[in-house]
């Protein structure tokens, strides 16, 4: 059955609304991916006696997270700027950018059922719940694939939340333009 013609849109604002959510996918991405790049480099940094640049990534990211030793990868006895469940989870949001458009349309703005994010909080409570009690022992692998998990679907509810912002920001500048 067809659409309804509320629900037509014309070819040119789909072309430019397309065009607009790949920026938007884009940029962000980059975004994300100079966000990892900086965690490791810290410690890279740090081996190389750049402390001008490790020490204000660390500093950075001590707001962020707690930066235990014992609870981070290293890099040459160095510790990545975040802990490993941290550094997981902005992985996974990177991951979660990256595979997005092989699931669905980058301009489709409509977000999978939530169902999917609180299932993803699952793995990840259980690893936390299992040390925190003594059952077992986190490791740096169980915190990073848990906080991946967590990381990879926040990526994809939040690709389709930023598109729609993008979206309805642009059109409110198109709105005024128009009235003027």
């Amino acid at each position: 059955m067809p659409d309804s013609i509320e629900n037509y849109v014309p070819q040119n604002l789909a072309v430019k609304m397309r065009r607009q959510a790949l920026v938007v996918w884009g940029v962000f991405g980059l975004v994300i991916f100079a966000w990892l790049f900086a965690i490791v480099l810290a410690p890279i940094a740090e081996t190389n006696d750049l402390t001008g640049v490790s020490n204000p990534i660390y500093r950075f990211f001590s707001f962020i997270c707690h930066q235990i030793p014992d609870r981070s990868f290293h890099v040459h006895e160095h510790a990545f700027a975040v802990c490993s469940r941290c550094f997981g989870v902005y992985f996974g949001l990177f991951f979660g950018f990256v595979i997005y458009p092989l699931l669905r349309r980058v301009e489709e703005t409509e977000p999978f059922p939530r169902f999917w994010l609180f299932l993803a909080m699952i793995p990840m409570g259980v690893d936390w719940s299992l040390g925190f009690f003594d059952v077992w022992a986190n490791t740096h692998f169980s915190r990073f694939t848990t906080g991946a998990i967590l990381g990879t679907v926040c990526g994809l509810f939040i690709v389709p939340a930023l598109v729609e912002l993008f979206q309805l920001l642009a059109s409110k500048r198109q709105g005024k333009k128009l009235s003027v």
